[in-house]
């Protein structure tokens, strides 16, 4: 599955991230745990069955980009899904805005047209605007090193000014920028969306990639509009 990134900031060009990949993700590890669910499945017989771990499942169920997509792919198979990929074989997935020239201008015959959005209650939607700022922040962290320090740098002048609400999350996230542990910032769990609130990582992003990312939510709160290319018109 790939998204069309003409109109992308050339600063996101080398980023595999988008905002409506980590949504599809989500709803779709999300979908994943409740027929799991639903056939009575639990995660220790699933994993074992799939020759998983454990960890790994929760992960896919999660929504969390790290395992493969063959793992994806087992489990969505176990569960009975595997079909739902069919549409896709023989084409390309396109991102297309609804209501514009482009929407209706395509050369290829669609196989479907999916409109995607995400939940437009204030505290999935402001969740997910965390997760993908940081997912960005971390992405660029990896890449330049260096930026870490700016972070660290932030987080010292709030530990300094002694705010007892967020110490707490504050120290955690001197833990986590010092030995790198990302995932306890970018995880699905209760904790992990406090740590974003409290976090230090949007710091080292560009003004212009953090007003990208904030459109990309806006646009899927409106819903975006995916296209299944076909064969060519003739």
């Amino acid at each position: 599955m790939s998204i069309d990134r003409a109109n992308y900031p050339e600063v996101l060009a080398s980023s595999n991230y988008s905002v409506l990949h980590l949504h599809l993700l989500l709803q779709l590890g999300d979908r994943l745990r409740r027929l799991r669910k639903a056939q009575g499945l639990s995660t220790v017989a699933m994993a074992s069955h799939l020759g998983i771990s454990r960890a790994t499942l929760r992960a896919v169920e999660a929504g969390d980009s790290t395992p493969s997509m063959g793992t994806y792919l087992k489990v969505m198979s176990a569960v009975g899904i595997e079909g739902d990929l069919a549409l896709l074989a023989d084409g390309v997935m396109q991102t297309v805005k609804p209501n514009t020239a482009a929407a209706g201008a395509s050369r290829d015959a669609p196989l479907a047209r999916i409109i995607v959005s995400a939940d437009a209650s204030r505290h999935r939607i402001q969740d997910l605007q965390s997760l993908a700022l940081h997912e960005e922040a971390v992405r660029r962290v990896r890449a330049e090193p260096a930026l870490l320090q700016q972070a660290q740098a932030v987080l010292q002048k709030w530990l300094d000014v002694g705010d007892q609400r967020s110490a707490s999350l504050w120290v955690e996230w001197k833990d986590i920028l010092e030995h790198r542990k990302w995932r306890k910032a970018l995880g699905r769990t209760h904790r992990a969306q406090e740590l974003r609130q409290a976090s230090p990582m949007t710091a080292v992003l560009p003004p212009e990639v953090r007003k990208h990312i904030l459109q990309e939510v806006r646009d899927l709160k409106e819903g975006v509009v995916l296209e299944i290319a076909g064969r060519a018109r003739q």
